[in-house]
Formats: C-alpha cells, sequence, structure tokens
C-alpha cells in the first residue's frame, strides 16, 4: 500500500536517506532544516516506522567487511514454499528472503559471524527445509546502496563505487553497530542512548560511526525506505551469464545506467549459470522492464544467457544483524 507523503515528511525522507547528521542532537539538526522542532521530527519519524514507510534510520554496511555473508537461492515446489520461507525466515542470520518467479524460486540473504557460522546456516537450512541451497557469493561489487530518492535524481555519484577500506574497522565496531542494527531509537539523544547499550561515551559513538562512513564501510547512515509504501513497487533482478574476463566491464556500465539499484558479479553454482545481477526497483512492471531490456541491449554479443527474475512475495527484510558478529577484516 502507498502512503501519500506530505512536502515536508517527503523531505524528511529523501534528503536523510544518507548523511543523517552524526551530532549529539541530529532530530534538532534536522527538524531546524525543515522549520520544524525536535518533538515533532521524532514523532514524523515515529510514524513513519508505524505506517511501515521506513524501516529504521541507521547505517547500510558494505557486505563482508563484518562477519560473512552469501545471497543463496533454492528450488521449492510452489506447495512447499510457505512451509521452507518460515523456516529460512526464522534463521537469525536470514536478513532477506523473497519469492521470485523463476523455478529457482526462493532468494534470501545470510550474514554470520564469519565463514564458518555462514557454512552451517546454509547447511542447517538445507538440512531442515529438505531442499539444496545455492551459495551465490559475492565476488566484485560495482554499486551497492538501495537508497530510492523519491523526487527523481540518485542518492549519490552512481559511477564511483567506493570500496571499504578494512583497515579502518576497530575491534569494537561490530557491537557498536550491533547497538544500533534496529535502527536510532527515536528519542532526543540517540547515539547517548546506543553508547550507554555498550559502555561507551556518545561522543566516542558519535566519532566511530563517522570514521566507518568516511571509510565506506558504511556505505550511507540514514533513513532506509520500504520501497513499495512509496510506490516503487516493482523488484527485479535481471542476470546474465557472460564471459569472466568481460564481466567487470561490463558491471561497471550496468552500475551507472539510471534505475538500477544494486550491480555485482557473483559465483555461479551448479546448474545456474549467472554471473552478472542487477537489481531494478520501478514504480510499475513496465517500467522495470524497460529498465532490463536497455541493459540487455548493451551486454548483447557478450551475453550467453540472461532472465529476469521479478520478486513475488517478500518474506523478510530487515538490516543485516552485527550484535552477535566479530569482524572478520
Amino acid at each position: 500500500m502507498t502512503h501519500p507523503l506530505s512536502p515536508i515528511d517527503t523531505i524528511l525522507i529523501d534528503r536523510f536517506q544518507r548523511g543523517f547528521p552524526l551530532v549529539r542532537a541530529p532530530f534538532a539538526t534536522v527538524g531546524g532544516l525543515v522549520g520544524l522542532g525536535e518533538a515533532e521530527t521524532i514523532c514524523r519519524y515515529r510514524h513513519f516506522v508505524d505506517a511501515g514507510v521506513i524501516t529504521r534510520i541507521g547505517a547500510v554496511v558494505a557486505p563482508n567487511v563484518l562477519g560473512a555473508s552469501t545471497l543463496a537461492a533454492m528450488n521449492v515446489p510452489p506447495g512447499d514454499l510457505e512451509r521452507v520461507a518460515a523456516i529460512v525466515s526464522a534463521d537469525r542470520h536470514v536478513n532477506h528472503n523473497y519469492e521470485r518467479e523463476n523455478a529457482l524460486n526462493l532468494w534470501f540473504v545470510v550474514t554470520a559471524p564469519g565463514e564458518t557460522e555462514l557454512q552451517a546456516t546454509l547447511r542447517d537450512i538445507s538440512r531442515a527445509t529438505g531442499y539444496a541451497v545455492r551459495d551465490l557469493r559475492l565476488e566484485e561489487a560495482f554499486h551497492l546502496d538501495l537508497g530510492f530518492p523519491l523526487e527523481g535524481g540518485t542518492l549519490e555519484d552512481r559511477a564511483v563505487m567506493r570500496q571499504p577500506r578494512l583497515e579502518a574497522v576497530d575491534e569494537g565496531d561490530s557491537a557498536l553497530l550491533g547497538s544500533i542494527e534496529d535502527g536510532l531509537a527515536l528519542v532526543p539523544r540517540p547515539y547517548r542512548e546506543a553508547a550507554g547499550r555498550i559502555g561507551r561515551h556518545e561522543i566516542d559513538v558519535i566519532g566511530r560511526l563517522a570514521a566507518l562512513a568516511e571509510a565506506h564501510v558504511i556505505r550511507r547512515f540514514g533513513v532506509v525506505v520500504r520501497h513499495r509504501a512509496v510506490g516503487i513497487c516493482a523488484n527485479a533482478m535481471a542476470v546474465w551469464d557472460v564471459p569472466d574476463d568481460r564481466a567487470s566491464a561490463l558491471g561497471r556500465r550496468f552500475a551507472g545506467e539510471p534505475g538500477v539499484t544494486l550491480c555485482y558479479r557473483r559465483r555461479r553454482a551448479g546448474d545456474w549459470p549467472f554471473n552478472l545481477y542487477c537489481m531494478v526497483h520501478a514504480r510499475s512492471r513496465d517500467d522495470a522492464a524497460a529498465v532490463t531490456a536497455r541493459l540487455d541491449a548493451i551486454a548483447d554479443g557478450f551475453a550467453r544467457d540472461h532472465t529476469v527474475l521479478f520478486s513475488r512475495r517478500c518474506f523478510k527484510q530487515t538490516g543485516a544483524r552485527f550484535s552477535e558478529t566479530r569482524s572478520a577484516a
């Protein structure tokens, strides 16, 4: 269901999908920019969460910097899909779980404390469900953001994919990110509350978040939107089988195309030959199909196979969990 937004609401969401203030009283700062008091600003953000327009205000973290993660997929008979999806969603290491239009129809993301736990999670899911799990490991990222500008445009320079600087990660950063993994508390001093959960000082929390953002470990810090609630209703994953020596160049080209929200190269797995992936989010299926058709034209002459998997159902969508994750950097 699409929720109507006032002009001020749109600014509160759109302007702060990245660059949410890292200051002691961030809601007062945000409110001052749009002519609202601190209490009213907090009230509006609380309404956005309660109405399902946003999931949280917090960090979107680069994959495989803290812990280990992968995209996984299963071929599940339609009559057994809800049972299997419930088992997958119940695992604490699964943060996204979708049904897609393909024989390989259940797709989920696993983020675990490390490689050993990640492999154990995939094995446990396979045993509990009775179906094989394909591990489609990330090999190269070209564009990872998942911000949804509400008034057109983009949230960053799409031509640049800044790589995280692993040396910037400190031992306590997993606990820090774990303290805000469900989002900043909607209170006047949210960083002080996060600091209290992990026995640190407010200014230290603010400083570390700023350092992780500067190092691109935090890909963006701000409002995380539920795209369907703001009218971005079509979600398509387009995949190509291209020669490995062409994948990087094509991936960088795809990443700069309007309409692409994620772009990466992944490991092939068994009878799934595809290695180049793009996520496309649009206001309609036709709009998304137009983007994937444009991408397919770019890949023409290189791609050996191509398919588009539209999302049917979202079973689970949360941020990655860091409260039990140690640094793997």
